[in-house]
């Protein structure tokens, strides 16, 4: 099938399946007489993997060694739990990051006035100097 179908199939934009195959993380499908790419069932079932991977928040070398694993049937199972959790603690650290920064605005806004006064702690939050 062709790179379009390909991405309707899959969910992954032809840009992306085009940058993953830059990157290694499929290989080049053969090319038809007309230079088109001809992407194949395994194919399809990688992109979809990787979307899936993508869409749990691993990154791309993350993903590798997922892909990796995936295909060696000898794998111990040990190792893709170990990546899961540490992917899981990851996600968790930036939960409670952008929780601090949501409470911190929050916080901000409640205490402007939002009237038509210029004196605004959202603004000298942002203006004061780090130290």
């Amino acid at each position: 099938m062709n790179i379009g179908e390909t991405s309707r199939q899959s969910g992954v934009s032809e840009r992306m399946i085009r940058h993953y195959e830059k990157i290694g993380l499929i290989p080049a499908p053969p090319r038809r007489g007309a230079g088109y790419r001809d992407y194949g069932e395994r194919d399809l079932h990688r992109l979809r993997f990787i979307a899936n991977a993508r869409d749990l928040g691993f990154p791309i070398e993350e993903i590798r060694t997922l892909l990796g694993l995936w295909t060696d049937t000898g794998r111990a199972s040990a190792e893709v739990k170990q990546l899961a959790l540490a992917r899981a603690e990851e996600l968790q650290r930036k939960a409670e990051a952008l929780t601090v920064l949501h409470d911190t605005l929050v916080d901000l806004a409640e205490r402007c006035q939002g009237d038509h006064r210029p004196d605004c702690p959202i603004i000298n939050e942002l203006a004061a100097r780090r130290t």
